[in-house]
């Protein structure tokens, strides 16, 4: 949907800064925002994690491959009003 116009922030949380999360972000992601670890939580995906996380709850999945089917059909049908308002959400 975005092509590669888009940034990633995260909080660099320990399990973000792994090797393993460096080598993928280097070679999957436009661009990494530099963010502070003790910053205030700013960021909309936060809103969607909850959004799909609920989703998830209600489905409850058995095993990781039942995990990872419901999570590819619940995030390809979040409506992409909902992604552009959350991320019109902060100034």
């Amino acid at each position: 949907m975005l092509g590669d116009d888009w940034r990633l922030q995260q909080d660099n949380n320990l399990k973000h800064t792994s090797y393993l999360a460096k080598e993928f972000l280097k070679n999957n992601i436009p661009e990494v925002i530099d963010w502070p670890s003790n910053s205030p939580d700013l960021n909309p995906i936060e809103n969607l994690w909850v959004i799909v996380k609920g989703n998830m709850e209600r489905q409850m999945p058995k095993n990781l491959n039942e995990l990872e089917r419901f999570m590819e059909k619940k995030w390809s049908v979040i409506p992409e009003i909902m992604i552009k308002n959350l991320a019109s959400s902060i100034k």
